[in-house]
C-alpha cells in the first residue's frame, strides 16, 4: 500500500502543464500564494491557514494570503483549488472533511482527493467536543440521548453542512448509542454558535477551537469529547470511550494540498517549509493558544491515514443506512 501510495504521489505531480517550464518552477514563489479555506473566516481552518500562512510568508519572502471561500460543505472552495493552475499559487487548507469525509460520505463530488489533490502535510489535530446551551436542560450526555430515544428528531445538532466533520460525528454517535439525531446544516463556526444560543438546534459537535470561548463565557456546556483522551483544558469532560461509546470516537485535522501536477520543486519546497514552520515555539503556541494541536504529518503518512479513514467512514455510514447527495 505504501509503495503504491508513493508511485502515485510521484505520478500525480510529475506532468508540467503547457506553459510552465522547470525554470519557474524552480525559483517559485515569484508573487503572492493563496491559501484557499472552503469555510468562513474565524473558524478553526481559517485559523490554522492564517497563523501558517504567516510563517510560511516569512519564509519563503512573499505574501501567503487567505481566501475564504465557504459552502456547499466545503465543496466549493476545495473545487476552486482542484480546478486551478497547478504552479503553486491556489493551494488548500482544509480540515478531514474536505480529504475524507466528503469522499467517504457523498457518492458523487466533484474531486478524487487522491487524483486531484496532492496532499502535501497534516498542520494540526483539532479536537471536536459536542456541546449544548448553557441554558439546555441536557446536563449530561445521557440526559440528551434519553430525550432522542423517546422522541425521534428530539435532538437537533447543527452542522457544517452535509457530510462535514460535525455532521459524521453526529451519525457515529447515533449508531454507537442507537439513536436518531436530526443534522440541521449552517456554513460556518459563527452560525453553529448562533444557532445554539437561540435554541434553534440543541447541540452540536463543534471544534474546541472554536467552542473554546463560548464555554469560557458560560455561554455553552461540553457534555463529552469523541477523542480518544480528555481534552486538557477540559479535564471534567468524559471522551465517549469513557461512556461505553467507543466507537463514535473520531478527531479532526487540518492539512495543506496542492492541485494535481504542481511541479515536484514546488510540492518539495512547500513540504521542507512547513516542516520547519511547525517546529516554531511561536507558531506552536498560536496553535495551542486555540486549543490545536500542531503536527506535522508528511505526505506518505497523511495519505495512509486518508485511505484508513475514508474506508473506516464507508463502513460506517452502510451500517448506518445514510444516504447522501
Amino acid at each position: 500500500m505504501q509503495r503504491r501510495t508513493a508511485l502515485s504521489l510521484l505520478a500525480l505531480s510529475a506532468g508540467l502543464p503547457l506553459g510552465l517550464h522547470a525554470a519557474d518552477s524552480a525559483a517559485w514563489p515569484q508573487r503572492n500564494v493563496r491559501l484557499m479555506v472552503p469555510f468562513p473566516p474565524g473558524g478553526g481552518t481559517d485559523i490554522v491557514a492564517r497563523a501558517a500562512g504567516q510563517a510560511l510568508s516569512q519564509r519563503l519572502g512573499q505574501s501567503v494570503l487567505v481566501d475564504n471561500k465557504p459552502g456547499a460543505s466545503t465543496l466549493i472552495g476545495t473545487e476552486t483549488v482542484v480546478r486551478a493552475t497547478p504552479d503553486g499559487y491556489t493551494l488548500l487548507v482544509s480540515g478531514s472533511t474536505s480529504y475524507t469525509v466528503n469522499p467517504a460520505l457523498k457518492p458523487r463530488i466533484g474531486y478524487d482527493p487522491f487524483k486531484d489533490l496532492i496532499p502535501i502535510a497534516m498542520l494540526a489535530r483539532a479536537p471536536l467536543v459536542l456541546v449544548v446551551p448553557a441554558q439546555s436542560p441536557f446536563k449530561t450526555l445521557n440526559d440528551l440521548l434519553s430525550a432522542a430515544r423517546k422522541q425521534a428528531g428530539a435532538v437537533r445538532y447543527a452542522t457544517y453542512g452535509s457530510a462535514t466533520a460535525p455532521h459524521l460525528a453526529g451519525i457515529l454517535l447515533g449508531l454507537a448509542a442507537q439513536v436518531s439525531l436530526q443534522d440541521i446544516p449552517y456554513k460556518g463556526s459563527a452560525q453553529v454558535a448562533t444557532a445554539l444560543m437561540s435554541a434553534e438546534v440543541e447541540a452540536t459537535f463543534d471544534t474546541l477551537a472554536s467552542a473554546a470561548p463560548h464555554l469560557k463565557a458560560g455561554k455553552l456546556r461540553a457534555l463529552a469529547t469523541p477523542s480518544r483522551q480528555r481534552i486538557p483544558s477540559l479535564p471534567d469532560v468524559p471522551t465517549l470511550a469513557e461512556l461505553k461509546l467507543e466507537d463514535a470516537s473520531f478527531e479532526g485535522w487540518y492539512a495543506l494540498a496542492a492541485p494535481a501536477h504542481t511541479p515536484p520543486a514546488v510540492i518539495a519546497r512547500l513540504s521542507q517549509e512547513l516542516s520547519r514552520v511547525m517546529t516554531q515555539p511561536e507558531v506552536q503556541a498560536q496553535f495551542r493558544a486555540q486549543s490545536l494541536e500542531p503536527v506535522f504529518l508528511d505526505s506518505a503518512k497523511l495519505i495512509k491515514q486518508m485511505e484508513l479513514e475514508i474506508t473506516q467512514f464507508r463502513a460506517a455510514v452502510a451500517r448506518a443506512k445514510v444516504t447522501l447527495e
